[in-house]
C-alpha cells in the first residue's frame, strides 16, 4: 500500500499530453491553450479617446476654438489638426494628428461651431495611448491556462479568431456488478443503482475531458475483459468501478491481467477509497465501488490525471487553510478526507462517515484533509481542506 503523494507522482510520471488542436473562439471556454497566444497588434492601435467631447491642442483652451470636423468611432478625422481648431470626437474614435487631449462635452460651450471653455488640460488628457492595453508581440495567455471568457476576449482584441488547444481526453468509463442497475431502471430487491458513474462522467467533462460510458458489466471476467478492451481501443483512459477488491467477485484485476495489463500499484492509504487500481500502459484506473470512495478518489487522482494530460502546470485539487469549528478524533494509518460544512465558526465535520452515504456527501461542500496517524484536535486548530 502506496501514500497518496506517490499515487498521484505515478499517475502524472505516465500521463502523456493529448495532441493539439485548433478550434474557434466561440468553442474555445473551457479548453487548455497547448501554446502561448501573442498579440498581432496594438491594443488600442491608435490614440484613441476615452470620453465623449472635443480633440483639442492642450495649450490652446485659453481661446475660442474652430470645430473644422468630426471623428467616431470607425470614421477617423482625417487631416493634422492646426493651432484654434477642434474637432468633435466620441469615445473611442481615433485622435486626430495634432490632438493631444480631448475636452469632455460637458465642459464646453458651443455656438455654432466655435467652442469654448474656462477648464485647463495636461497633455494625454481623456484619451487612451496606442498599445496602452498590449503591444504587438506581447505574450497575452500562457500555455497551460484554463481558458475563462475572459481569456477569449483578450485572444481576439489580440486579434485571434482561433486558438490551438489540448485535444481532450477521452475517459472511457465502465462500472462492473451484478447487482447494478442504470439510474431511472426498475429496481429488483436486490439491485443498486450505479450512480457513481455519471457523478464521474460529469467530474471527468467539466476536467477538460470527454466521457465515454460503456455501461455496466455482469461478474463475469471475459465480458469485463472484451468491454475493457472496447473502452482502451475508443479512449485514452479507462475508468473502471467496483470490482477492484479481493472477493471472490471482484474479477476486474484478473480480467486486466487476460488483456495482458500490469498493475503498477492496486492499494492506496487513502480513507475512503483504498482499493484503487492503477496500470501505466495503457491507462487505467480502477476506482472503488462505493460510490462516495469512487467520488473521492475521482477528485484525488482521475480529474488530476485528466488535467496533466491537458499540460496543466500544477494538477488539482487545491488545499485551503481553515479553521475547525468542531473537535476531530485522531486519525488512523490513512489520509482521510473527511465530509464537512464550512460554517462562520469553520469547518464542522459530519458525525457520520460511511463511504456508501451519498446524502452527507450532497450537503457537504468541503473534505477536511487529515495526515495519516494525526493527533485529535479541538475547534479552533487550524485545518486543510478540499472545497467542493
Amino acid at each position: 500500500m502506496i501514500d497518496v503523494d506517490e499515487a498521484r507522482r505515478r499517475l502524472f510520471a505516465t500521463a502523456r499530453r493529448t495532441a493539439a488542436e485548433t478550434v474557434p473562439l466561440s468553442a474555445a471556454t473551457g479548453r487548455v491553450l497547448a501554446a502561448p497566444v501573442t498579440a498581432l497588434r496594438n491594443q488600442p492601435p491608435f490614440a484613441a479617446s476615452a470620453m465623449d467631447g472635443y480633440a483639442v491642442r492642450a495649450a490652446d483652451l485659453s481661446a475660442p476654438l474652430q470645430v473644422v470636423g468630426e471623428a467616431a468611432a470607425g470614421g477617423r478625422f482625417e487631416r493634422p489638426l492646426g493651432q484654434g481648431e477642434a474637432v468633435r470626437i466620441f469615445t473611442g474614435a481615433p485622435v486626430p494628428e495634432g490632438a493631444d487631449a480631448v475636452l469632455i462635452q460637458e465642459d464646453v460651450t458651443r455656438t455654432g461651431d466655435t467652442i469654448t471653455t474656462t477648464e485647463t488640460l495636461s497633455p494625454g488628457a481623456n484619451m487612451r495611448e496606442a498599445a496602452l492595453d498590449f503591444a504587438q508581440g506581447d505574450i497575452l495567455l500562457p500555455a497551460g491556462l484554463r481558458l475563462a471568457p475572459r481569456h477569449v476576449a483578450l485572444a481576439g482584441a489580440g486579434g485571434h479568431g482561433t486558438v490551438p488547444v489540448q485535444c481532450r481526453p477521452r475517459v472511457a468509463i465502465l462500472a462492473t456488478g451484478d447487482e447494478l442497475v442504470v439510474p431511472g431502471a426498475p429496481l429488483g430487491a436486490d439491485s443498486i443503482v450505479a450512480s457513481t458513474t455519471p457523478a464521474i462522467a460529469a467530474m471527468v467533462e467539466a476536467a477538460g475531458g470527454v466521457a465515454v460510458d460503456l455501461g455496466i458489466a455482469p461478474d463475469d471476467q471475459a465480458e469485463i475483459a472484451r468491454r475493457a478492451r472496447a473502452g482502451l481501443d475508443e479512449a485514452d483512459i479507462l475508468v473502471t468501478l467496483g470490482g477492484a477488491s479481493v472477493g471472490d467477485h471482484d474479477l476486474v484485476r484478473p480480467a486486466l491481467a487476460d488483456l495482458g495489463i500490469a498493475l503498477d500499484f492496486w492499494k492506496v492509504a487513502v480513507r475512503p477509497g483504498k482499493p484503487l487500481m492503477f496500470a501505466p500502459e495503457p491507462l487505467v484506473l480502477g476506482l472503488p465501488g462505493n460510490p462516495v470512495s469512487g467520488v473521492v478518489c475521482t477528485i484525488l487522482f482521475l480529474v488530476p490525471l485528466v488535467e496533466a494530460m491537458l499540460g496543466i502546470e500544477t494538477p488539482g485539487p487545491t488545499l485551503h487553510d481553515g479553521i475547525l469549528a468542531a473537535a476531530l478524533p485522531k486519525n488512523g494509518p490513512r489520509r482521510d478526507h473527511v465530509r464537512a460544512r464550512r460554517t462562520e465558526s469553520g469547518l464542522a465535520a459530519f458525525d457520520r462517515q460511511d463511504s456508501s452515504m451519498l446524502a452527507i456527501l450532497s450537503r457537504a461542500d468541503a473534505l477536511i484533509v487529515r495526515q495519516p496517524h494525526a493527533p485529535a484536535a479541538q475547534p479552533g486548530e487550524p485545518c486543510v481542506y478540499i472545497a467542493l
